[in-house]
């Protein structure tokens, strides 16, 4: 079977760009979990790269599960945590205890969400190159 790890990381890539064009059209919500899907897809793609396999949508924990080859800071699992608020509240309204999602994000969290997710990417980038 052939390592996809780059088929992952490209579309981590385009999941970044949608984060951005969302935030560009004032939907927050939405640019925010764009953001944790390319955090997440790129974090996979490194697994890949690793030749291991990954499953499960928290990205701090995929980062920590990385092999001991791979030398991932504090700070960049930190971030993870950061987009893991953002896979599901940012999507469902019974995510917070009143209003619908796009009621709870603004530009302030799409910019630091779509920041935080670019480190990642960087991060996987140059562990793959």
């Amino acid at each position: 079977m052939p390592n996809r790890a780059k088929d992952w990381f490209r579309q981590a890539e385009r999941d970044l760009k949608h984060a951005e064009y969302s935030r560009e059209r004032d939907e927050h919500e939405w640019a925010c979990f764009a953001a944790h899907q390319a955090g997440e897809k790129a974090v996979k793609a490194l697994h890949l790269h690793c030749g291991q396999e990954a499953w499960g949508h928290v990205i701090s924990k995929l980062l920590r599960e990385l092999p001991e080859s791979v030398p991932v800071v504090d700070d960049l699992i930190e971030k993870g945590m950061v987009l893991d608020n953002y896979y599901v509240p940012a999507r469902y309204p019974n995510g917070h205890p009143e209003g619908a999602p796009f009621d709870h994000y603004s530009s302030l969290q799409s910019e630091g969400a779509i920041l935080y997710a670019g480190e990642i990417l960087a991060f996987v980038r140059a562990q793959m190159a």
